[in-house]
């Protein structure tokens, strides 16, 4: 598990920080992320539903910071990327 101590940080650098984490981990990797800013009880949960990720626990500390426990989402499988068809003109 890594943690990540984003006190003191306003919107959007909370989620910013989260994402760029993730991004970094394995799948099935979990984020400890501590924050102060009252938004971020809206916008974790927001970018997990988005980004797919799971947020497995929120809750308050009592110290005026929002504990968010996430675990990061299978990387989404990619399609490769094919050459156009060639189309041949008939007269």
């Amino acid at each position: 598990m890594t943690e990540l101590d984003a006190r003191g940080l306003l919107c959007p650098l909370p989620v910013l920080r989260l994402r760029k984490q993730l991004l970094a981990m394995p799948e099935g990797g979990i984020v400890r992320l501590i924050a102060t800013d009252r938004m971020a009880m809206v916008d974790v949960p927001h970018f997990c539903g988005q980004a797919g990720h799971a947020m497995i626990e929120m809750r308050d500390l009592g110290d005026g910071a929002m504990e968010f426990m996430v675990r990061r989402a299978p990387r989404p499988d990619r399609q490769p990327i094919l050459p156009p068809k060639r189309v041949e003109h008939r007269r």
